[in-house]
């Protein structure tokens, strides 16, 4: 089944065949769930929402329109809506989920070069986390899932110069703002500033 286009396999699933949706489940679960992973930060939820968009997408798929876009388009864009309602759900109460990861034992260079890593990725990840969903969107696509500007404008409903515009807007904020926060001095037992 996996041997045909993706053209025959939405045809035959907008029909009822669920070996077909299968199939384009197994393509796009994988980057489905790293979308929403990067947009919520833990992996239980990342897993709750991917699932909610199959589930979705397959209660719909009957409905589905082929109007030009690729087939990821519409799955990402319940994807994102699923994400802002879950952002709006969560507002109202605070939940500071462990992930599995944390208990994984990592090899470690030097702690110190680590413990900078760590950071660095941490405020970046806080710095995202702070842009508008559409922004976040846009970087996570870009950077994430390696799609093309032109890629990404199909499935933000834009236009490649908009992507462009939007992604040059976005660095330049976000640097704006990586550079105005106070960073972290680390100094020696003897004074001398080491980072």
């Amino acid at each position: 089944m996996t041997q045909l286009s993706e053209d025959k396999l939405l045809e035959r699933a907008t029909h009822g065949d669920r070996e077909a949706f299968g199939a384009l489940y197994e393509h796009h679960v994988g980057r489905i769930y790293n979308y929403i992973y990067y947009r919520t930060g833990n992996t239980s939820d990342a897993e709750d929402l991917t699932e909610r968009v199959f589930y979705r997408a397959l209660r719909h798929i009957g409905n589905y329109n082929d109007r030009g876009l690729p087939f990821s388009a519409w799955l990402y864009r319940i994807a994102h809506n699923l994400v802002a309602n879950w952002y709006r759900d969560n507002s109202r109460r605070k939940e500071f989920p462990l992930d599995d990861d944390v208990f994984r034992p990592r090899q470690y260079d030097h702690p110190e070069h680590e413990i900078l890593k760590s950071e660095e990725q941490e405020r970046l990840l806080l710095e995202i986390r702070r842009l508008p969903p559409e922004r976040q969107q846009l970087l996570i696509l870009k950077f994430v899932e390696h799609l093309s500007n032109a890629e990404i404008g199909r499935v933000m409903g834009r236009t490649e110069g908009a992507i462009k515009s939007l992604y040059h807007r976005t660095l330049l904020v976000m640097r704006e703002e990586m550079v105005n926060e106070p960073t972290i001095n680390i100094t020696d037992n003897d004074g001398k500033k080491e980072y």
